[in-house]
C-alpha cells in the first residue's frame, strides 16, 4: 500500500482562535504534529490548510502544505480536496487522515491504524480505540464510544453510554486511514441522518455500507480543544505552562 499522511488545519476555532499555531514548546502546534506524522516514516505528509498563514508556518519548516477552500464543510472534504491537488495521479492508495490538534500524537499509532487495513481486506476505512472503564468518560458525551464487533469491525459510533451493562466501552480516536477509493466515496455521499443527529461524520460510512474497522490503543492521545487542553499539551511536551 502507498501511503499519503494529511494533516488538516484550519484556524477558525471557536474555543481555541487560531489553534494550528498556537505556541507549545516554541513551535507552533501544527508543526508538532506535522514531525510526529513524518516521524511515522510511512510517506509523505502534507498539510491541508484552510488558511494561508498555516502555509507559511508549514513552507518555512520544509514541510508541505496544500492551500484549500476555507468554506469546506469538514475535515474530510479538506483531506479529499488537499490530495486531489497533490496527487492528481492517484499515485497514493491509502489516506490518513491525522488530526492537526494531536501534538503529542504517538507516531507507531499511525502506522497501527494503517496496518488495519493491511489485515483486513474487506475494511473501507481503519480507526483506532481505546477500552475504559472510566465513569466520566463513559458518561461524558464529548467522549465518542465506538460499538465493536469482537472481530473489530465497527458497528456503531455514540455519543451515549454504550453498550449498556455492565463492563467498559471503547473511547474513539479519531484517526482514519482510508482506501483512496473509500474517500473518495465518502465525501460523494451526503450528510446521513444519524450523523446529523449525534454529530459523528463516521456514521455516514455505516450509513452507506461501508466497514470501518479499528485498531486497539493502550492509551488515547489527547487533543487540544480549549486553552487548558493547550496548558495540558504544553506540561506533556516539556514546557512549564
Amino acid at each position: 500500500m502507498r501511503t499519503l499522511i494529511v494533516i488538516p488545519a484550519r484556524m477558525a476555532s471557536t474555543r481555541l482562535p487560531d489553534k494550528p499555531l498556537a505556541d507549545i514548546h516554541g513551535k507552533p502546534m501544527i508543526v508538532h504534529v506535522y514531525e510526529r506524522a513524518i516521524a511515522a516514516d510511512i510517506g509523505p505528509v502534507i498539510v491541508a490548510c484552510a488558511e494561508a498563514e498555516i502555509v507559511k508556518v508549514i513552507e518555512e519548516i520544509g514541510g508541505m502544505a496544500v492551500l484549500t477552500d476555507p468554506t469546506l464543510p469538514s475535515g474530510t472534504d479538506r483531506v479529499k480536496a488537499a490530495v486531489d491537488l497533490f496527487d492528481k495521479d492517484g499515485d497514493y492508495d491509502v489516506i490518513v487522515n491525522v488530526q492537526g490538534d494531536m501534538p503529542a500524537i504517538d507516531p507507531d499509532i499511525i502506522t497501527q491504524t494503517v496496518d488495519v487495513l493491511g489485515r483486513n481486506e474487506g475494511a473501507d476505512i481503519a480507526t483506532a480505540v481505546v477500552h475504559t472503564h472510566s465513569k466520566r468518560e463513559i458518561s461524558d458525551p464529548n467522549v465518542v464510544k465506538a460499538i465493536m464487533a469482537k472481530d473489530g469491525r465497527a458497528l456503531y459510533f455514540t455519543r451515549a453510554s454504550a453498550p449498556s451493562g455492565e463492563g467498559g466501552v471503547w473511547h474513539h480516536v479519531g484517526l482514519y486511514a482510508y482506501r483512496r477509493e473509500a474517500l473518495e466515496k465518502f465525501c460523494q455521499l451526503d450528510p446521513s441522518p444519524l450523523e446529523i443527529r449525534e454529530r459523528l461524520e463516521q456514521l455516514r460510512a455505516l450509513e452507506n455500507g461501508m466497514t470501518i474497522y479499528a485498531t486497539e490503543l493502550e492509551t488515547a492521545p489527547d487533543g487540544v480543544d480549549t486553552p487548558e487542553d493547550l496548558e495540558r499539551a504544553r506540561v506533556l511536551l516539556g514546557e512549564t505552562p
